[in-house]
């Protein structure tokens, strides 16, 4: 595949998941912001790189805000409400093509949504590959460089992870080192990634699986939510996976559900939901759309595998 190819097909990611996002943004309910009183821990403490001043909130299709250029990785815990934590941890990966991060439909109002139910949910803000400084350069960019071209049928985006998984890897083992002081069980942290944070996701449990970090497991359930649909080869113990994806979606709704069925070939826990409409980017729900129940068939699903029910002195 060509790579003017490759990078239309990521800004197309972006800026379809940025459509669905303001469709959706004036009947989404929940924080477009971060929870009061959540603060951001520097995922590798003092020897985090790069700088917050780096990023850059756009005002992304005249609706909802996404954050650019991030070259310093936090994770903001989201706490439930005392005495509702089960013990349970969840890290929420958004998405954006790994050249945004789409804070609010994917990340801060899913955090709050987990946190309801008890989930103690963190908000990963990974590192990014760069994009203009001024909106209107970055917008001019996307628009220029999607011009003309095309996708095969059934074709995967090839993106580029500058460092997100390797800031998965900080995360999980940040929580589960924390664990006792936060109240969770080690035993009990998985992750939800919407896009590209779906495949940050994924590449989470298939890297860990091969020991590419020896200081880390990967996570213990995950939420894939419209992440590619091909076949991986699935390691011998993996997680228990939620899967969700709109029939519609321009990138990855081709009818294939590889990936699924390759779980259940292995004999793992697995569960998909293929919701007739909804596009790509959907986030908590498209209004006017069955994607609207996602979070509460990710919960139920949760509740399912005994993640909901709290343990005695996690």
């Amino acid at each position: 595949m060509k790579q003017a190819t490759k990078t239309a097909l990521l800004l197309a990611l972006t800026v379809i998941a940025g459509a669905q996002i303001s469709a959706a943004a004036q009947t989404i309910a929940g924080p477009a912001t971060a929870p009061a009183g959540a603060t951001a821990i520097p995922l590798y403490g003092k020897a985090t790189p790069g700088s917050p001043a780096d990023e850059v909130e756009t005002r992304f299709m005249g609706r909802e805000t996404v954050v650019r250029n991030i070259t310093y990785p936090t994770l903001t815990p989201v706490f439930p409400a005392p005495g509702k934590a089960n013990g349970t941890a969840v890290i929420v990966a958004p998405g954006g093509g790994f050249f945004m991060l789409s804070m609010q439909n994917e990340g801060w109002r899913v955090a709050q949504a987990l946190a309801a139910r008890g989930v103690t949910a963190f908000v990963l803000k990974y590192r990014l590959n760069p994009t203009p400084k001024t909106d209107s350069e970055f917008l001019a960019s996307l628009g220029k460089m999607m011009s003309g071209a095309g996708r095969p049928s059934g074709g995967t985006p090839e993106l580029r992870d500058p460092a997100a998984t390797q800031d998965a890897f900080a995360a999980l083992r940040m929580v589960r080192q924390r664990a006792a002081e936060w109240h969770i069980d080690p035993a009990r942290v998985g992750m939800i990634g919407f896009s590209a944070g779906a495949m940050t996701t994924m590449n989470a449990v298939l890297q860990a699986a091969a020991g590419s970090d020896p200081l880390v497991r990967g996570p213990d359930f995950i939420g894939y939510i419209y992440g590619p649909m091909a076949q991986v080869a699935v390691p011998p113990a993996a997680p228990p996976m939620f899967a969700a994806l709109a029939m519609d979606d321009p990138l990855f709704g081709n009818g294939d559900w590889s990936i699924a069925t390759a779980w259940h070939a292995a004999k793992r826990p697995v569960e998909l939901h293929v919701y007739q409409t909804g596009g790509h980017g959907f986030g908590m729900g498209k209004p006017g759309t069955t994607t609207t129940m996602m979070m509460d068939e990710f919960l139920a699903w949760m509740d399912m595998q005994g993640l909901l029910t709290a343990k005695a002195n996690p």
